[in-house]
Parts: structure tokens; C-alpha cells; sequence
């Protein structure tokens, strides 16, 4: 999967989430070699009980992925990343959602990405650039939480 992508990678992550990035690369790495369907079954099961995250929340998260891989901060690092990125948010208990898709124009490109508040996190492309075939997203905060 490949688009416009992290080309620089963010100097000013804190320590703590450099930390946190790195322990979640190497199963998100992992996580990226399974088949699609195994991914979104994962996924489902680590959203559970996590608030929606926030732009700035979201936005943190690919930055630490970033700053700690090279792979995730390169052109063809898109899956790792957005699964990096939404398992960094797991851990500090928010969800972001989690998408696979296509870009609409030419060349059609596959691509990974998280969204947050409605809009792609980190992609620096307009709204609608990319159609979304798979999206894991935050569940519905039952009342009483």
C-alpha cells in the first residue's frame, strides 16, 4: 500500500511515547503481514472499551511511529503505521478508526490511514482523496460509562 505518505520524521516526541511507539512496532509489523479479514478481527477486539480519539491524540500517535521507524515514516509504510498508531492510542485508551481503502484518483493506489473527528490524521490530502473499503471504528460508549 502506498500514497502520499510521512516523508520527515517528527523530532519532538516525548520520551514516554517514543517508548510506547517502539514497543508496539514490532507487533504492528506483524499485525501487517496478516490477511486483511485476520487484521479488522484483531482490531475489533482491541477497540473494546476505548473512547474515540482525538485529532491531537491521533496525530501523536503517527508521530511516535514516525519518529521511531523508518519504515513507518517512508513511503510504503502506511500499514504499519496506521496500525501502529491506532495501538499507541490503545494503550493510552482512545481508538481512532483504523482504515484501508483506495485513492480516488489516478493512479488507484491502496492505502492504510486513521481518521479521527472525521477526518484523516497526518495525510495532508483533502477530504474524499481516499475511498474507504475497510474501517475498524471506535464502538458506541455504552450509558452509565
Amino acid at each position: 500500500m502506498t500514497t502520499p505518505s510521512a516523508l520527515e520524521r517528527p523530532t519532538d516526541v516525548p520520551l514516554g511515547r517514543r517508548l510506547t511507539a517502539r514497543l508496539v512496532l514490532l507487533p504492528a509489523v506483524a499485525l501487517a503481514l496478516l490477511p486483511p479479514r485476520h487484521i479488522r478481527t484483531v482490531l475489533g477486539v482491541l477497540r473494546r472499551g476505548a473512547a474515540p480519539a482525538t485529532t491531537a491524540q491521533a496525530q501523536n500517535a503517527r508521530d511516535a511511529m514516525c519518529a521511531v521507524s523508518l519504515r513507518c515514516a517512508g513511503p510504503k509504510g502506511c500499514l504499519p503505521r496506521s496500525l501502529g498508531a491506532a495501538l499507541v492510542c490503545r494503550l493510552g485508551g482512545t481508538w481512532p478508526v483504523w482504515c484501508t481503502g483506495v485513492r480516488v484518483t489516478p493512479p488507484f493506489t491502496a492505502h492504510a490511514w486513521i481518521e479521527a473527528e472525521g477526518r484523516p490524521v497526518g495525510e495532508g490530502v483533502p477530504q474524499g482523496y481516499f475511498a474507504r473499503l475497510v474501517a475498524v471504528e471506535p464502538l458506541p460508549r455504552s450509558p452509565g460509562r
